[in-house]
Formats: structure tokens, C-alpha cells, sequence
């Protein structure tokens, strides 16, 4: 490792020990109890605070608790019995979602019951006053708008980024509405909602009174998009304030406000940046000669083979064999995209397969052991669950047995960080675009395939620059191709909410 590598290695730790430190501050005087709501709970308090309302935070599809995380802590800090779960299907929750998504009497009506039924575990908390609010992110939002209509207990609403068709000009009581600014469509929704209360109310006026149970608000969050929006000050702000106001409660509450958004985003840069030192040890195993150059006209082919045949030689099939959303068809997708790019390649003489050796082995078990035992650690702990719970791991080996020769492909095509950037775009490109045209020949099928195409494309810009680094100084990009599947059919198999028919 050079002097430049090592300089680079030790501000990259340094970096995220200090947003370590900085996350864990946050959390300083806030303890976290495991709550038996039947979903999976986890309590938020201040020790020794008063008898207070209750807080139920719910996340959005494909969420869980730590992203929710912000929320928790600004309530607890305010006085509040904060408790944030995982709805079935998601993060730890084992149970899977079920009932026809297309129907508020199927799956909305049962994540309703599980709001009420950690509502009804919350209220017989120590310390909980009988008082009751409800946040929602997201696809909760709609939720906890139409379970406030429902449960007469609740005081005060809070949907974030929110889509619902439940709302009118007085119901839920106190509705707080919070999009991005840069969620346009939402932020029209909000608008509209509040403007059914007051036909000439406008963003940042509070319409009705708070105290009486007919306030309604809407604020934009600056600056932020559908995920941005978590981590928002202002967001983070008027919620605190919302409750306040809805319960008649004062205090300092509303500028006790942890930072959060910052600090995530510089560990899991840091984590990345890491990696470009770290990739140095791989020349340990490096191969005896990197393979050769392969002609811009035979990797055109190969990916626009695998980018065009692939979704078409689907689309006439049942694809569902997974209790999860689409990641069937996903398995399959990725699995038979890289088949066909590979066979491509070796059908015009430029690629040859080759058993792996050992190093071959350790190469692939270094890149995706820092991907899910580092990087996945930390998105674990502040982020989103990323620890699969027992019906996912058949789940989850289905999606990496995809993932793993669609990677492998896609790193022989770049010749394990080799080519040209602009090549690289283009075979990535095409994989994405694969996909897209898998949903446009099905789309309400397909249609959730949509939610996780920002996860591939974070994943290519942050792993596929470090798959990159390995490649060029392992010289093998199958395996570093290998390690990166794994990783990528983790990352996955654990985003993807299960779903019983």
C-alpha cells in the first residue's frame, strides 16, 4: 500500500469514527426498549420523563424502524413516548405482508390493525398518558391517515410525503402534511388536501386550531426528496411543533433536533472510500495477466442481446416461485441477463470460462464480505435493517444465485474496471434499461421493480467504482464480479418486503 493509499485509509476511518460519534451523540439520554406489539417494536424514551402521549411512527414500503430512527429521537427528546415498528414483511418483522394490495379491505385494512395493535401496546406503557399520535412515512402516510379516521383516540396526525385518498375537509383531526420540495406530485397532493380545510390557505399557515382538533398544516422540506425528507431539520421540526400544539405542550422541544442525514452520509462515504486502499491488498492474489481487451462491437452485442432478448423471453411466463414482491422475476431477470451477455462473449471467441482457484475464492469472499459485513453493518444500524430474519434466507440465496452471474457479466464487460467510463455506462445502462422494459411488457406485474431501481443504481455508482478498484488490482473480475453479486442479492433479498398470497 502506497504513503498516498495509507494517507487516504486513515482519513477515510477517521471520517467515520467521526460520524460514529456524531450518530451515537444523537442518541446520548434516549433509551431503547423492545416493545411485544406483535410487530416488532421498539420504545424511545427520555428515563425518569413524565406521563406523556404516545408517538407511533410507521415506515414506508420497503422500509423499517432505523429509518425512522430521526423521528423517534425528536419525539423522545420532546417528552414523548416514541415507538416505531416494522409493518409485516418488512425489516424484522417475520410475519408477511398479505391480502390483495389493490383493495383498502386487503392489505391496507390489516396494516391499519397493526397500527392499532401497537397503538393499544403503547397506551399501556409506564409513563403513557392515554393521548395518541400517529407519523407516517410514505405508504404508512396513507395508513396512518385512514387508522386516525378510524381510532377516535388518536389527537394529531403527521404524514410525511403523503398519498391518500382518506382525506377530507375535517378528517383525521390536526393533520400535519410534510413532502419534499422536490417531491412535485406530493407536494401537490399536500396542497390540495390542506386546501380542503381553506380554499386559500397556502404552505406554512396553519389552518383551524390545534388545541380544538381542527388544525391542519402543510410545510415543504427544503431541498429534499421521498428519502431526503427523513433526515430534514424541518421536517424533523414542525413535527415536534405539530405535537405540541395538538396536545398543549410547551417547551424546547422543537429545536432539540439531532442531525442525522449529514453524519450517515459521510460513514458510508467513508466506507466507500476506504475500500480504494483496501483494494491494494487484493494485488496479493493477483492474476498472472489481466484478461485480454475485449472490441466495443462484441460488448454492444452481448449487452444489447442480454438487454433486449431477456424481457421478451420472459414476458409469456409465471414467474412467481418467492413469498416476495417481483424478486422472483428479478432472480430470474439478472440470472439470464448475465447467462446471455457470458455466452455471447463466448460464442464470438472473446471470453472463455475458467474454474476458479482459491484466490479466485478469496478475492470474492474479501469484495462481499466489506460489502455486507462493513458497509451492510453500519446501513444495519442506522440506516435500514439489512439482518435477514428466517423466511428471507431462502429468499435471499434465490436473489444472490441471480445476482451473482449477472455481476460476474457485468464486470467482464468492463473489464474489471478497465474500460472506458463511457462503456461502462452503456453496459449498465442497458441492464437498467432491461428491466424498465420488463415493467413497460407488464407493468402491473412488474410495477415494484420500479422502488428498487434507485437501490441498483446507488449500488452500481458506489460499488461498481469499488468493484472497479478491485478488479483493476486483482486482475480477476469474475471473482471481484462473484463478490459483488453476493452482495448486490443481500442488499436485495432484504429490501424486498415478503409478501403472502
Amino acid at each position: 500500500m502506497t504513503p498516498l493509499r495509507r494517507a487516504v485509509l486513515v482519513v477515510a476511518l477517521l471520517a467515520a469514527a467521526l460520524a460514529v460519534w456524531r450518530l451515537e451523540a444523537a442518541r446520548a439520554g434516549v433509551e431503547r426498549l423492545a416493545l411485544d406489539a406483535g410487530p416488532p417494536a421498539t420504545v424511545w424514551r427520555v428515563p425518569g420523563a413524565g406521563p406523556a402521549p404516545v408517538v407511533v411512527i410507521a415506515h414506508g414500503f420497503a422500509g423499517s424502524r432505523p429509518l425512522m430512527e430521526g423521528f423517534a429521537l425528536a419525539a423522545a427528546r420532546a417528552g414523548y413516548l416514541a415507538v416505531s415498528f416494522d409493518f409485516a414483511g418488512h425489516g424484522r418483522n417475520p410475519v408477511p405482508m398479505s391480502g390483495d394490495v389493490t383493495r383498502i379491505e386487503g392489505t391496507t385494512r390489516r396494516l391499519m390493525d397493526e397500527v392499532a395493535a401497537v397503538t393499544d401496546a403503547a397506551l399501556a406503557l409506564p409513563g403513557a398518558d392515554g393521548r395518541v399520535a400517529l407519523v407516517g412515512h410514505s405508504m404508512a402516510s396513507d395508513i396512518v391517515v385512514r387508522q386516525a379516521i378510524r381510532d377516535a383516540r388518536v389527537g394529531a396526525v403527521v404524514a410525511v410525503s403523503m398519498f391518500s385518498e382518506a382525506v377530507t375537509a375535517d378528517a383525521p383531526r390536526n393533520l400535519l402534511i410534510v413532502p419534499g420540495a422536490w417531491e412535485g406530485f406530493l407536494s401537490d397532493q399536500a396542497l390540495a388536501a390542506l386546501r380542503l380545510a381553506d380554499p386559500a390557505a397556502d404552505w406554512g399557515r396553519t389552518v383551524g386550531d390545534p388545541a380544538a382538533g381542527t388544525g391542519r398544516r402543510a410545510v415543504q422540506a427544503p431541498a429534499v426528496e421521498h428519502v431526503g425528507v427523513l433526515y430534514s431539520r424541518t421536517a424533523l421540526r414542525e413535527t415536534v411543533a405539530w405535537l405540541d400544539a395538538a396536545f398543549g405542550r410547551t417547551g424546547a422541544g422543537a429545536a432539540d433536533v439531532p442531525l442525522r442525514g449529514v453524519w450517515i452520509a459521510l460513514l458510508l462515504a467513508a466506507l466507500v472510500a476506504a475500500a480504494w486502499p483496501l483494494a491494494a491488498l487484493l494485488r496479493g492474489w493477483r492474476a498472472a495477466a489481466p484478461p485480454s481487451r475485449l472490441p466495443h462491437r462484441a460488448v454492444a452485442v452481448a449487452a444489447g442481446a442480454a438487454s433486449a432478448g431477456v424481457p421478451l423471453a420472459l414476458a409469456p411466463f409465471d414467474t412467481r416461485f418467492l413469498p416476495v414482491l417481483v424478486a422472483d422475476y428479478l432472480a430470474l431477470h439478472v440470472a439470464l441477463w448475465g447467462v446471455v451477455a457470458l455466452a455471447v462473449l463466448r460464442a464470438g471467441g472473446h471470453w472463455r470460462p475458467a474454474l476458479p482457484g482459491w484466490r479466485d475464492a478469496a478475492v470474492a469472499a474479501a469484495v462481499a464480505g466489506f460489502g455486507i459485513g462493513v458497509f451492510g453493518a453500519a446501513l444495519n444500524e442506522y440506516v435500514a435493517n439489512f439482518w435477514p430474519v428466517g423466511p428471507r434466507w431462502p429468499v435471499l440465496a434465490a436473489v444472490v444465485l441471480g445476482a451473482v452471474p449477472f455481476m460476474v457479466a457485468d464486470q467482464v464487460l468492463c473489464e474489471g474496471g478497465r474500460a472506458p467510463l463511457w462503456r461502462v455506462l452503456a453496459v449498465r445502462g442497458g441492464a437498467l434499461g432491461s428491466l424498465m422494459l420488463a415493467v413497460a411488457l407488464d407493468f402491473e406485474r412488474l410495477f415494484f421493480l420500479i422502488i428498487i431501481l434507485p437501490v441498483v443504481i446507488l449500488f452500481f455508482v458506489l460499488f461498481g467504482t469499488a468493484g472497479g478498484w478491485a478488479g483493476r488490482a486483482s486482475a480477476r473480475p469474475a471473482a471481484v464480479g462473484a463478490g459483488l453479486g453476493a452482495f448486490l442479492g443481500w442488499a436485495l433479498a432484504v429490501t424486498f418486503p415478503l409478501f403472502a398470497a
